[in-house]
């Protein structure tokens, strides 16, 4: 192992953008996944809020979620603010500002984008610090390939998706 754990909470000396190993990021963020998707199996719901936080604190989560922003077709977008995360720097700085105490959404950019009837659609952009966010608190879990989450306590679990295609609500 080296020097600095990726396990725990962001400390003071991060590594080195360019220097993260991915594939151990992704192996423990994936690890606390399918924690995750065995307590819900078990209906274990306070070790599932346990793990759940484990796994949006944890510094791995966060480097895996900003690496997830700035690697899609929208890393060129920016939103209201009109920042974008191109540099290392930048990046790890990113990572640092994830936070989810005081943490509060930026309005969306809105933009218009033809339909094929020849009509306009809304579409909001969000700004790179809140797709972030949003891929930090999003608990994708993949089970092969079937969604495990299909039953639990309503309130806690209304817009959750465990599923390996795309993230919709499980109602």
């Amino acid at each position: 192992m080296t020097a600095t754990s990726v396990a725990g909470a962001p400390s003071a000396c991060l590594p080195d953008w360019d220097s993260i190993d991915w594939s151990r990021i992704h192996k423990q963020v994936y690890r606390l996944q399918v924690r995750i998707a065995k307590a819900v199996r078990e209906k274990r719901w306070g070790k599932v809020a346990a793990l759940q936080h484990l796994l949006t604190h944890s510094l791995a989560a966060k480097l895996w979620a900003v690496r997830r922003v700035v690697t899609n077709k929208g890393k060129n977008t920016p939103g209201v603010d009109g920042k974008l995360w191109r540099t290392p720097r930048r990046r790890m700085n990113a990572v640092r500002s994830l936070r989810q105490r005081g943490y509060r959404p930026q309005p969306l950019r809105r933009t218009y984008v033809p339909k094929s009837n020849g009509k306009m659609r809304p579409l909001g952009i969000l700004t790179m610090k809140d797709r972030a966010m949003s891929q930090g608190r999003r608990p994708r879990t993949i089970q092969h390939g079937r969604t495990i989450l299909s039953d639990g306590p309503p309130k806690e679990w209304p817009n959750v998706c465990l599923t390996a295609g795309s993230c919709q609500p499980v109602l």
